[in-house]
């Protein structure tokens, strides 16, 4: 008897082949005869449509399931295969299926011919696409909603694919900038107008909206616009994400804060305006001070020196506060040597030995803060340079920085010191009650330094609040 071979063996390799690619393909294959009968199909197409060969093998197209193949448009353009050598290209079929329910299959067809045939066969494609035609049909439902949501918003806004190109545009971005939507589609915003959107910082800060997901807040841009004038525009992004997709997308608003930005404006000029004026009044009051300290008896210069560095030193935070482009937050650093001059001025004079040196890092402190804060300064420079340098010669130092939550104030001198009986009592026998007031309006406390062999140093912890919340407590009465 002869040894068993395998059926396979007994074939052309280019059929083995061709069999073999026919049974690989994952859409559904079917072929027919000159008479439109099926003589085979694939394992695709028998799984797909949940049938057998017996069922299907020998049956013309049309009768197969309920005959949902016997379609007049698509019996035309299969009975015209053969007589003129055409195809059937992309051919959709949307039908409920007897075994899969509804679906949508894009059939392809062409004419095929078999060695010494004089006839020819039809090689049948189907390929289910429900899913993809699913999935674009809620695409397009999804795109609308989210069309109809972006002209609701009043505020103009523009969406933007991966590559910063605009998608989409609102209506009110194309009314409020004089642009059509084809003007807008597919271009990128810094070639938008005169390029006033072309700006590196913008542009870094989008760039990174999508990959990193960090989202632009209030980016304030100010230029020209074409038929709008000068503007101010606030702009925001963020990433926005289609359920389901990968692909993600920007959203950025265009907030237009014109008039808000020169009410702010108008209301800094006037609230610098009035500082400036109550600056020159305080002035006109330190002046007459120090004319009536050339007429007043000698005991009671010294009272009328302090109350006029007191003075001198509310009148030279309104200064600071006319000039300032900050509104009503100064910096302390500005401050404190505004306040050394004036003392310098008032107390000491050009011979005077005596110097006054200033240390501060970048804070700024609100000016209801101020008053307070530079009193204290005041009264404790003050007490140093009355009891500290009795030989007329020495340095003061005042310095501030952060420390963790809180804002230390150093007000230091390389004097004579406290004598031993005056350190457990601190500040209060050195100077006067004022600065307990001061520190206690600012929510401080004061911290005693170790008693030192020269010099004394005062040290004040202050909450770090130097410009406080919006809504932050009122000073301590």
């Amino acid at each position: 008897m002869p040894d068993p071979v395998n059926e396979s063996e007994d074939k052309p390799v280019s059929e083995i082949a061709a069999s073999d690619i026919v049974e690989t393909i994952p859409s559904a294959l079917i072929i027919l005869d000159r008479h439109l009968n099926i003589t085979s199909a694939n394992r695709a197409f028998y799984q797909t449509f949940r049938t057998s060969p017996r069922e299907t093998e020998g049956s013309q197209i049309y009768e197969l399931g309920n005959r949902q193949w016997d379609i007049p448009a698509l019996r035309t353009l299969l009975e015209s295969v053969i007589p003129h050598r055409a195809s059937v290209e992309g051919f959709e079929v949307e039908h409920d299926f007897p075994t899969i329910g509804r679906r949508t299959m894009l059939v392809n067809a062409r004419k095929i011919f078999s060695p010494g045939a004089h006839d020819g066969s039809i090689l049948l494609a189907i390929e289910d696409v429900s899913e993809e035609r699913a999935a674009r049909a809620e695409s397009k439902n999804i795109w609308r909603l989210t069309q109809s949501i972006v002209d609701t918003i009043r505020d103009p806004l523009v969406v933007l694919e991966n590559d910063m190109t605009i998608v989409t545009a609102s209506k009110a971005f194309l009314t409020m900038f004089g642009i059509t939507e084809a003007e807008t589609r597919g271009r990128r915003v810094a070639d938008l107008g005169q390029h006033q959107w072309d700006v590196p910082a913008l542009r870094h800060l989008m760039e990174k909206v999508l990959p990193e997901n960090k989202p632009i807040e209030s980016f304030e841009i100010e230029d020209d616009f074409p038929g709008l004038g000068r503007r101010v525009f606030n702009l925001n992004a963020r990433k926005i994400s289609q359920p389901g997709n990968h692909a993600n997308r920007m959203l950025l608003v265009f907030e237009d804060i014109t008039d808000r930005k020169q009410r702010e404006r108008d209301a800094l000029s006037l609230a610098n305006e009035i500082s400036h004026r109550i600056k020159n009044n305080l002035q006109i009051v330190v002046g007459l001070i120090a004319y009536e300290v050339n007429f007043t008896a000698a005991p009671c210069v010294q009272g009328y020196r302090a109350m006029q560095a007191r003075i001198g030193a509310i009148a030279q935070l309104y200064d600071l506060i006319s000039h300032s482009s900050h509104g009503r937050a100064i910096d302390v650093g500005d401050y404190l040597r505004e306040i050394a001059r004036t003392m310098s001025a008032s107390l000491l004079g050009d011979s005077s030995g005596i110097v006054i040196e200033v240390k501060a890092e970048a804070l700024d402190i609100d000016s209801d803060r101020a008053v307070p804060f530079g009193l204290l300064v005041n009264e404790l420079a003050t007490n140093a340079i009355k009891h500290a340098f009795p030989g007329g010669t020495g340095k003061v130092v005042l310095s501030v920085e952060r420390v963790g939550d809180q804002i230390e104030l150093v007000v230091a001198d390389d004097g004579v010191g406290m004598p031993d009986k005056d350190a457990a009592e601190g500040h209060e026998t050195r100077g006067s009650d004022y600065v307990a007031i001061f520190v206690r309006q600012l929510g401080g406390t004061v911290v005693l330094a170790p008693a030192a062999k020269a010099g004394t140093t005062i040290r004040i912890r202050l909450p770090f609040l130097l410009v406080p919340p919006e809504h932050a407590a009122p000073l301590a009465a």
